[in-house]
């Protein structure tokens, strides 16, 4: 276990090391050093006294939720500030923050449609965005790699963050969605994220954002009260994404980056990141069926929002894609004079022996992609040279390539992550269990493609052994096998082979996907490489679509009932694909109560399951995840020789649901 303290980079305070947000909103005699350009140092606050006078406006007339804007003057209390420890008021400003993000969702779930008041169309208003904030000289200053795609984007852009950090620049990454906490989001030269709590080691590895509480605060609120005090009738606030990308955007001008990752958030052509008019490269990860709602019923229809990012003779690379969507995409780069290379998954023998970070065949495919465009990216600013120059290169890759593809960390992607509130340490220091072994597989799969590939990692990442998972989800790549890290020690791990193992999947997904593709996807691929599913496990997520939650928010550990009928969906299509449509009984529905025993249900495999009288079915719908999750440690604890290994996919709000229970 690790324990992460709050340090600070920048901004900083004359002759202080170390300061909280009271503080420096609060008092009246702090200075600040900010290596700034012009227009952030125009947003900066030169006293507590504005900082304060900033949040009492937007208290007053920055919010019409009533609940909201009480807030504010409580938090002004003098007495809070000086009886209310530095954690509880940080905790307390941040939440309000989270309202206040909260208060720009314009959907209630997606497939809804967004209406934005005002007469003017998505990047003309970002342009207005922008404009107000006085980034328009900045942005064009940004040397920026833009990533559109449907499946591996985000992938790509961490790969490529972490190749050029280890190049030696500081690197800002900009990526969506956040599993946990919105700063996810925006990375600044890949650190950890600050925590203040006690967490396992592999989910410290998993969680990288490096922005602190106090800085998000501090660019959020400047943001914010500097839009709302020009907004109008016909330029209303921006709704949320269109405010995360502004917000990154300041952050990554502010910071002075080298370089900005920037993944597109939806589509292309009209996403708000293509304010974005001069970058050095863009990048299409591979192309599929999603968002058509959106993009097109088409790949061709989707392949054209996509090259939506290409500039005018900005060089752009792509992976194999099917032809109705290279063609597309060659059409778009022609008709822009770009550039349009071609690249294939990054050859194995390239690596040296090391592992990509990133789990899953399909990262050869993302990894190559990363290769070509940090390459790209470094030789049109005239860096590639500088760096390599002596370097003998002609087979290989660089050394800083072979570091940031090996340790690049990206959540909730073929995660593996072991409970370790289930382990124990014995007098010689070797670390063992007493209960069954209980390993969560997280992907955040959601159309028929990533699913396929979820499946192919799942299938081979429960067949390497408990000991080697262990390493993968606690430890970085090059640990050895039977080593396993704690408190940043490496210590020895009992063999647990004799364990049997039992696959189960806990799903859920948007009622927008198709469920009978993903889920028959899921089980065909994982049955052609031998593994099967003993139970599933249909469970509502914990978050909402319309409502963000800081990473230290409370769980709420009893849910209040939530309408289950979807999950009854999910369930029957199940039983469906596993016993077939002749042996269904449409009215069979089978929800696990909380007073059940966990064997009960767990006991029989598939073979000895199944919708009849009196007996349990191969899947079952769970009202609550915690007690999901509680239910399996409690299974777990009275079966010492069972290794449980849990499939978690379907929805990136499940797997970041999960990722919060296991960290408390």
């Amino acid at each position: 276990m690790l324990i992460y303290k709050n340090h600070y980079l920048r901004p900083e305070l004359v002759g202080v090391s170390d300061f909280h947000l009271r503080e420096r909103l609060f008092s009246s005699k702090l200075r600040w050093t900010f290596s700034c350009l012009p227009a952030c140092m125009n947003a900066l606050d030169l006293s507590g006294t504005k900082r304060l006078q900033s949040l009492v406006k937007i208290g007053h007339k920055g919010f019409r939720d009533t609940k909201l804007s009480s807030q504010l003057p409580q938090l002004m209390d003098s007495d809070l500030m000086i009886e209310e420890n530095t954690e509880k008021y940080n905790h307390h400003a941040y939440e309000i923050a989270m309202d206040a993000l909260s208060s720009l969702i314009s959907r209630k779930k997606r497939g809804d449609s967004s209406v934005v008041g005002g007469k003017y169309k998505k990047l003309e208003r970002m342009l207005m965005y922008i404009k107000i904030l006085g980034l328009e000289e900045h942005i064009s200053d940004l040397k920026i790699i833009h990533v559109a795609g449907t499946k591996g984007k985000g992938s790509t852009c961490t790969f490529c963050e972490a190749i050029l950090r280890e190049c030696g620049f500081k690197t800002g990454l900009f990526t969506s969605p956040h599993l946990i906490d919105v700063r996810e989001r925006f990375r600044l030269d890949g650190s950890f994220r600050e925590l203040s709590i006690v967490i396992p080691y592999s989910l410290a590895l998993a969680h990288r954002v490096d922005i602190s509480e106090e800085k998000f605060l501090y660019y959020f609120w400047e943001c914010w009260h500097q839009l709302k005090e020009n907004i109008t009738d016909d330029l209303p606030m921006p709704p949320l994404f269109q405010f995360l990308t502004v917000l990154a955007l300041k952050i990554f001008a502010c910071e002075k980056v080298d370089v900005a990752i920037i993944e597109v958030g939806l589509g292309g052509t009209t996403d708000s990141t293509n304010v974005i008019k001069d970058p050095v490269v863009c990048g299409v990860s591979p192309l599929g069926m999603d968002h058509m709602e959106a993009l097109g019923n088409t790949l061709g229809q989707i392949a054209s929002h996509k090259a939506g990012i290409f500039k005018p003779q900005v060089p752009a690379f792509t992976v194999p894609q099917l032809s109705e969507a290279m063609d597309v995409l060659h059409e778009k780069a022609d008709a822009l004079k770009v550039p349009l290379e071609v690249v294939p998954p990054l050859d194995r023998k390239k690596l040296n022996g090391l592992q990509l970070s990133l789990s899953g065949d399909h990262q050869f495919t993302n990894a190559g992609l990363a290769v070509a465009l940090c390459k790209s990216w470094l030789q049109t600013t005239g860096n590639w040279e500088k760096l390599f120059q002596h370097a003998n290169l002609e087979n290989n890759m660089p050394e800083a390539f072979l570091r940031g593809l090996s340790t690049a960390r990206l959540s909730g992607r073929a995660q593996v992550v072991y409970d370790t509130s289930l382990t124990s340490s014995d007098k010689s220091g070797v670390i063992g269990s007493s209960s069954g072994d209980l390993t969560f597989y997280l992907d955040g799969a959601h159309s028929p493609e990533s699913m396929e590939a979820c499946a192919r990692w799942f299938s081979s990442a429960v067949k390497e052994g408990e000991n080697q998972l262990s390493i993968s989800s606690l430890c970085p790549p090059f640990q050895t096998v039977g080593e396993i890290c704690s408190n940043d020690h490496v210590q020895p791990v009992k063999n647990n082979s004799d364990k049997i193992s039992k696959q189960i999947l806990l799903f859920n997904c948007m009622d927008v996907r198709d469920p009978q593709i993903l889920l028959a996807t899921l089980v065909n691929t994982c049955a052609t490489s031998g593994t099967y599913f003993s139970k599933a496990i249909f469970v509502p997520s914990i978050s909402t679509y319309n409502k963000i939650t800081s990473g230290s928010s409370a769980i709420p550990l009893d849910v209040p009932s939530k309408d289950l009928s979807w999950q009854f969906n999910l369930h029957k299509v199940w039983e469906k694909i596993i016993h077939g449509k002749e042996n269904l009984c449409e009215s069979f529905e089978m929800e696990i109560p909380e007073s059940i025993q966990p064997h009960t249900f767990m006991h029989d495999d598939v073979s000895n399951c199944g919708p009849t009288d009196g007996r349990f079915s191969c899947s079952a719908v769970v009202s609550s995840l915690p007690l999901t999750i509680n239910w399996l440690r409690d299974y777990i604890k009275e079966n010492p020789s069972l290794r449980i290994q849990v499939l978690v996919t379907g929805s990136l709000h499940l797997v970041g649901d999960v990722l919060k229970l296991l960290q408390i």
